[in-house]
């Protein structure tokens, strides 16, 4: 189960307020493409779940995951997750021919296995189709008591939404020290109420 703090910034000047004093605490930066599939009737919507492949960075690094079951209340989303490193150069050719994802769970894929097992994907070679999906630049830093933030740019073709993130143990914790430096350093926010996914199947940025 990951676990995570969502605080949604209203636009680009909350955004590079925030980057501008998480500055020393900066430690990398990623450039993100994010990639979906689904069943043609929507098989995997249909069970609340989510299959992407994710690269990184000039397709330096990919992985394939699985989110199922999200619940995101006040700010705080629990979702279960599953993830497998996938070569960049293979998962571009899944992209372009989806059937390469579902022979995968006749191999070393946990994930895809799942996905036809438990969420009613089928086995044949059109069982997947490739949705599209998003890019986003993420910033991570590494803050206050371990935490990581990550700060995220998404840039959808319907425009541009802005977020900060942070995976915790413990959420309520985790979003009250959050919330309480966003307030000192002047920047507005507020809680998220939908995540990414849905705003790009939705069309339109979403609050």
């Amino acid at each position: 189960m990951e676990v995570e703090i969502k605080l949604r910034l209203p636009d680009a000047v909350a955004h590079q307020l925030l980057s501008d004093a998480l500055a020393p605490y900066h430690l990398r930066t990623h450039l993100q493409e994010n990639l979906f599939f689904d069943g043609p009737a929507g098989e995997l919507s249909a069970a609340f779940a989510a299959l992407r492949l994710r690269f990184y960075d000039g397709d330096s690094r990919c992985v394939l995951s699985l989110k199922a079951r999200p619940r995101l209340t006040a700010g705080i989303s629990r979702v279960e997750e599953e993830e497998e490193e996938v070569d960049p150069s293979l998962a571009r050719a899944c992209v372009a021919e989806p059937w390469r994802l579902v022979a995968m769970a006749k191999g070393s894929s946990q994930i895809m296995r799942r996905a036809i097992q438990e969420f009613g994907l089928g086995e044949k070679e059109e069982s997947l189709v490739c949705l599209g999906g998003f890019r986003n630049v993420r910033a991570v830093y590494g803050w206050k008591e371990g935490l990581i933030l990550e700060l995220d740019e998404t840039q959808f073709d319907f425009g541009t939404s802005y977020e900060v993130e942070c995976e915790t143990a413990e959420p309520e914790k985790t979003r009250e020290l959050l919330e309480s430096f966003l307030k000192e350093i002047g920047v507005p926010y507020s809680y998220s109420e939908t995540n990414k996914f849905a705003a790009f199947r939705s069309g339109k940025l979403l609050p």
